[in-house]
């Protein structure tokens, strides 16, 4: 029978007693005196006596293909053991099975804690008010709607080193103006000012190299002057990571998992994640912030000791552009098309650009408020600005460089297919530009509950058919019957006396 360490010291302690090695076997519930004897006369523990073990006990199945293994992990270090296995199992159909893989991970984990070095993570000491790190995440897997409608959003996020301060921005892009944005909302809720800015190398603060050009002392990649000029409003340093070295933005890194985790709690509790507005969200997203620094006043009370207070004004987070309208009532913002009231056609308009909208403006008055395209978007077209000019050219609707915008929804696109089966292409387009007048003039929701009803039928339609259902009857209104005051009655409440 083997002993384990604890039964051996009581057998010990025993003998040590005076009592036989029967008896301090018995104590010990330690089936054999010759176990006793045995280690007594080793004088050392089992654990000590144990010796490791450089032997298998089965046969390894990888042996065969083990130098092509070996010979793939040091070509290409970042190979996983599944796809390796996967591998293997193309070129050898039938030999090995499913069970086998963690098998392979096990021989490939020990051959690379004897071959492969790795990066250490290096513990850093955070000074009290030095340093803010800025970075922008994705918050798009969290679900969020806006008045029923998909929200891709990130949000621009603050974070002191030192006592996990946090505050944040929602924004659409990781731009040069999201990045303003998430700034100075932190500085200006903060009220003071750290010493260094920390941020990755997005385009938004650094640029490429030029060849005559090396990069500033500590950086690898230059600062935008945009960027460098934000930071000198308010008289604090840039400071980038190194490029693909995440890990030194570890602190802000590590709060947008943490933050992500807790809204999606809050979320939760709130039980839905649909917000009206923007607005509604964005201060959703502030009271979580609030209620996760107020653990950290301590240590914050400590940073803002050494901080200098704030003293700037805040910069405008807004473009101003200046644009001619086209002939198509479309101006062309930083590389966007953007379709404007034909009133405006010949004339420049003055664009705000904000990080959600822009404000079109023209002789000062506010024009018109669109929604800011981002990514792969090039062109927003509303079809209302254009409408009545389809109307008197219809014959340009087909071949229209936008006209799939002028398909508000999915049912207007399959009413218009579906006029094509019934009509030709002069009557089909003119019968479309017709209901998507009647979307213009009315409810939009309305005419396209009218066309999800058309086109469900099958049966031939035109617009006569959509302004049909579109039709309600006028409401009735009752006649009040005329009633005569008499003012004495008045006097009669003011003075109590019966007149």
């Amino acid at each position: 029978m083997t002993a384990t360490d604890v039964q051996v010291r009581i057998a010990m302690r025993e003998r040590k007693m005076g009592k036989t090695q029967e008896q301090a076997a018995a104590k010990a519930n330690v089936r054999s005196r010759k176990t006793v004897s045995k280690y007594e006369k080793a004088g050392l523990l089992p654990s000590q006596l144990k010796k490791p073990r450089n032997y298998s006990t089965r046969s390894d199945a990888f042996s065969e293909e083990w130098p092509k293994v070996e010979g793939m992990l040091t070509d290409a270090p970042a190979l996983e053991a599944k796809a390796i296995f996967d591998w293997l199992c193309e070129q050898h159909p039938g030999k090995y099975q499913e069970g086998q893989l963690r098998t392979l991970q096990r021989r490939i984990s020990r051959w690379r804690a004897f071959n492969q070095g790795q990066t250490a993570t290096l513990d850093q000491v955070r000074v009290p008010g030095e340093m803010m790190q800025l970075d922008g995440t994705w918050m798009t897997t969290l679900a969020v709607t806006i008045a029923g409608q998909p929200f891709k959003h990130m949000l621009m996020h603050a974070v002191l080193p030192y006592s996990n301060w946090e505050w944040g921005r929602v924004v659409q892009s990781e731009s040069l103006g999201a990045v303003q944005l998430g700034l100075q909302s932190a500085l200006f809720k903060l009220g003071h000012l750290p010493t260094i800015i920390q941020t990755d190398n997005s385009s938004a603060a650094t640029r490429r190299l030029r060849q005559d050009e090396s990069a500033p002392s500590g950086a690898e990649r230059p600062y935008t002057d945009d960027y460098l000029h934000i930071l000198d409003h308010y008289g604090v340093q840039p400071q980038s990571i190194h490029i693909g070295a995440s890990n030194e933005n570890g602190d802000v890194e590590a709060a947008n998992g943490a933050l992500k985790r807790a809204v999606e709690q809050y979320l939760l509790l709130r039980g839905s994640r649909d917000f009206e507005t923007l607005e509604a969200y964005e201060l959703f997203l502030f009271g979580i912030m609030e209620k996760r620094n107020v653990g950290r006043q301590e240590r914050l009370a400590v940073e803002l000791a050494v901080m200098k207070p704030l003293s700037a004004t805040a910069l405008a987070t807004s473009k101003k552009v200046r644009a001619r309208v086209s002939h198509g009532s479309v101006i062309r913002v930083l590389a966007k098309s953007y379709s404007v009231p034909t009133s405006l056609i010949g004339k420049m308009v003055v664009v705000y650009v904000h990080e959600w909208s822009l404000e079109i403006y023209y002789a000062g008055q506010l024009m018109e408020t669109v929604a800011r395209l981002i990514g792969n978007a090039v062109h927003r077209i509303n079809y209302r600005h254009v409408i009545d000019s389809l109307l008197r050219k219809p014959g340009g609707f087909r071949r229209y460089r936008y006209r799939d915008d002028l398909f508000p929804s999915l049912v207007f696109q399959r009413a218009w297919e579906a006029l094509q089966t019934w009509y030709g292409p002069r009557r089909a387009d003119l019968t479309y530009l017709r209901v998507l007048q009647l979307a213009a003039k009315q409810l939009e929701c309305d005419v396209a509950i009218a066309l999800e009803l058309l086109v469900a039928a099958g049966k031939k339609w035109d617009e006569t058919d959509v302004e049909s259902l579109l039709a309600v009857e006028s409401a009735t209104v009752p006649v009040l019957e005329q009633q005569t005051v008499v003012l004495l009655d008045y006097d009669q409440l003011l003075t109590g006396v019966a007149l």
